[in-house]
């Protein structure tokens, strides 16, 4: 199986890099081309290798509601780059249930989607493809990015490779995909996960009209083992009476399965009423320009040197027939041999000194007039004409499906408390299957007036209308059949933003909605930054907030399953506020996050189940609860990274508080630290060598409840698990030599053996792992 999408992959690759080679025209843009790169004439005229490809890209990602640009870095850091392949987050910021690939909830509360309107796909959010997290692309040669990581064997072992492709069609145009593949076969029984994403994008950048175009197809099958059936097995393994590895070890479920199969697609695009410019060129664009003219000079001299050799035999003959000319007797005209005798008049010969001074300053005049001609035309050469806008006409169409199954071939006696009159599409007996399907088609109209062209208003402003249309499909209590559930809203908002300036920028909105399902919800965002010097460095204030009154989400008022089943059509709407202020300094590489958030009519999903023993669950529970308290959530971290010679030490410290650890419960501390050395070997390998670790105290983190593929409050006193107060420790070493860079790991390599994020599902144990990312240009 990976053999063949191996295979798929670089046939496509392979398929991909020859549309790339096609002959383009010279463009003064940013993304150039030019007949000369062509390996095939550069062959047929010279024989020699082929021409090094330009390197130069423009990275940017969009705002998914509105298609605005956002510049952005092109991801070649080394830093980090083997903790690139943990579901637990580059800082160890996730609970996870253990495995490559495994639904995951952030530790850190106030970075939670409290209100997610695709609940099945969340704890999967950072395998699939977000259009505010995409990266566009404008490059000068195509681009592949090659990444792969590995540990373990056929058995137990992980693997995950990703590629990405971009090219450009000319400077306005360009494309481009990613195919990732991930399969985590499971340290631990019923554990594996297979995920599939593929992803194309296209963006088109004009003077008039801009366009952003991305689809996006995920598959993720992930099979369910319910927690290991005893903790003991891990934390006292002596306790029991036998010995297991990790491989052996006995599991609460057994042949059950989560599915999602999802497709994503967003259209933004705008048209723009406005003026042309002339304005210099940026750095990137000249050194593209000098490449051009560079390469096109080259092409110039090769097709001349080819005309000559051409010509070589005609210019041969001409010579040989010139010189017999020469020697044959010259019967007419002068002489060959004819001298002259005496001299000539010194007038015709010599100038007086007056006519050569004369001549001089007409000469020295001449060559002014010249240079500054050839100023002007340089002057001008290195200016480019710009569209500015002045208006904008704004239109996002958004689509989002997702087919969500539960599968379980057997359970565990009186592993449910409840069972429904449900019918099961395709089950038999005492299987379950049960299917969900949902569809959200969204619709966004926007004006927008752009930042400072208009003497009344100075900032740039949006005013907008979103239509958004959503159909949902699930069993029917008491009825063999499926149920279809329409529901559409129709919204109105403003934005005010300002980008220009070094100084002060800021983007707030509002909108509420005025027709449908969700008449009457309240969504206010502001977010800005103020920079300004201080002792020779840039200090940095930005500050984010919300409020937002929202109707509870569909799967948060309604649910149907054959061991599950609410109906919260009487929920109230939700309040969430929240503030945020983020101090840096540049020079001391300092950062301080301060964040407050109170929820009010919180809703959350609370499970509860009983152990008559220590290794079987019975009354397995689960329903959404809605709570009339006040609750309250301060979160305050720094960040503070030192260097000292070839030694660096990298520190993020964070503290939560919440009001209500029944209802909202979250770590006291949180520590990632990172301590490395940092030098060069031969002057070209970059290495990074040491060891990261992450820790956080002990709390009754969220527990993952298979059936439902969800986190959720452990609920009953008598069996509530805490997880923390164990240190995980990996070692690295990570490497760069020019475009590639790879690792060697060796993760969870000490600690206590209470490894746990998430109760009952406990992490890998200490594993090599190897990894590698190469870029490879044209």
């Amino acid at each position: 199986m990976k053999k063949s999408i191996l295979i798929a992959v670089l046939s496509v690759l392979s398929f991909c890099h020859a549309m790339a080679q096609r002959d383009n025209e010279i463009d003064d843009g940013f993304t150039i081309r030019d007949n000369s790169f062509n390996p095939n004439r550069a062959l047929d005229s010279l024989k020699s290798e082929h021409k090094i490809a330009p390197r130069g890209m423009y990275v940017w990602s969009i705002d998914e509601r509105f298609g605005d640009i956002t510049p952005q870095k092109l991801d070649t850091a080394q830093h980090l780059v083997m903790n690139t392949v943990f579901t637990e987050g580059l800082y160890g910021e996730y609970n996870t249930t253990g495995n490559l690939g495994a639904p995951r909830i952030a530790r850190i509360a106030t970075d939670r989607n409290f209100t997610p309107r695709l609940p099945f796909l969340e704890p999967y959010s950072y395998f699939i493809t977000k259009p505010s997290e995409l990266r566009f692309t404008n490059t000068l040669s195509p681009i592949t990015n090659i990444s792969y990581n590995s540990c373990g064997n056929k058995q137990d072992g992980e693997d995950h490779l990703k590629v990405l492709f971009a090219t450009n069609v000319n400077k306005r145009l360009g494309f481009g995909f990613k195919f990732d593949y991930l399969y985590g076969r499971g340290y631990y029984q019923n554990q594996s996960g297979s995920y599939f994403d593929y992803s194309m994008w296209g963006a088109y950048i004009g003077q008039r009209y801009q366009a952003h175009l991305i689809l996006s197809f995920d598959h993720m099958k992930n099979t369910e083992n319910g927690g290991v059936a005893d903790d003991q097995y891990i934390t006292h393994p002596e306790a029991v009476s036998e010995t297991f590895s990790s491989s052996e070890i006995p599991t609460i479920l057994q042949q059950n399965w989560n599915r999602n199969d999802a497709f994503h697609a967003t259209l933004s695009h705008r048209y723009n009423i406005g003026f042309h410019k002339e304005v210099p060129m940026t750095e990137a664009e000249k050194e593209a320009k000098r490449f051009a003219l560079k390469a096109k000079a080259e092409q110039e001299a090769l097709d001349k040197a080819q005309k000559d050799g051409d010509d070589d035999d005609d210019e041969k003959a001409k010579k040989e027939q010139k010189q017999q000319k020469k020697a044959a007797p010259q019967r007419y005209g002068r002489p060959t041999d004819a001298v002259v005798v005496g001299d000539l008049p010194n007038d015709s010969l010599k100038q007086s000194k007056e006519q050569e001074l004369a001549i001089q300053k007409v000469k020295e005049q001449t060559d002014s007039l010249m240079q500054a001609k050839r100023a002007a035309a340089n002057d001008t050469s290195w200016m480019k004409d710009i569209y500015v806008p002045v208006t904008s006409f704004i239109h996002t169409f958004n689509y989002d499906t997702n087919e969500r199954i539960y599968l379980a071939y057997q359970s565990p006696n009186d592993y449910y408390k409840n069972r429904y009159n449900i019918a099961s599409d395709k089950a038999l007996g005492d299987s379950i299957r049960d299917v969900y399907k949902y569809h959200i088609l969204r619709n966004r109209f926007a004006v927008e007036l752009s930042e400072g062209l208009n003497k009344y208003i100075p900032m740039g402003l949006k005013v907008y209308a979103v239509h958004e249309m959503r159909n949902y499909k699930l069993p029917e209590e008491g009825m063999n059949m499926v149920k279809s559930y329409n529901e559409f809203s129709l919204g109105i908002g403003a934005q005010l933003i300002k980008t220009q300036g070094k100084r002060l920028h800021y983007k707030a909105s509002v909108e509420t909605n005025v027709v449908g399902k969700d008449i009457g919800d309240v969504r206010v965002d502001a977010d800005g930054d103020v920079n300004f010097p201080l002792f020779k460095d840039t200090v940095q204030v930005a500050l984010k907030g919300f409020y937002h009154l929202t109707n509870p989400t569909f799967f948060q008022r309604k649910y149907h399953s054959k061991h599950f089943v609410w109906d919260n059509d009487d929920f109230s709407k939700q309040m969430h506020t929240h503030i945020e202020g983020v101090f840096s300094l540049q020079r001391t590489r300092t950062r301080v996050r301060v964040a407050y958030d109170n929820l009010q009519n919180y809703v959350y999903l609370a499970e509860s189940y009983q152990r008559p023993t220590a290794s079987t669950i019975t009354n397995l529970s689960a329903a959404m609860r809605q709570t009339s308290k006040n609750i309250s959530l301060i979160t305050a971290s720094l960040e503070q990274d030192f260097t000292v010679g070839i030694l660096n030490w990298e520190n993020r410290i964070t503290l939560q508080k919440s009001s209500d650890a029944d209802i909202l419960p979250v770590p006291a501390l949180n520590i990632w630290t990172n301590l490395y050395l940092k030098f060069k070997i031969a002057r070209v390998l970059s290495v990074h060598f040491g060891a990261d670790a992450y820790w956080f105290t002990k709390y009754y983190a969220p527990e993952y409840c298979a059936p439902l593929g969800q986190f959720a409050v452990q609920e009953n006193n008598a069996v509530k698990t805490k997880v923390g107060g164990c240190p995980i420790i990996c070692a690295y070493a990570n490497f760069k030599l020019k475009q590639c860079r790879f690792f060697v790991m060796m993760s969870h390599i000490a600690g206590s053996k209470n490894y746990f994020l998430t109760p009952h599902q406990p992490l890998n144990e200490s594993t090599l792992r190897l990894g590698l990312v190469w870029t490879f240009h044209n």
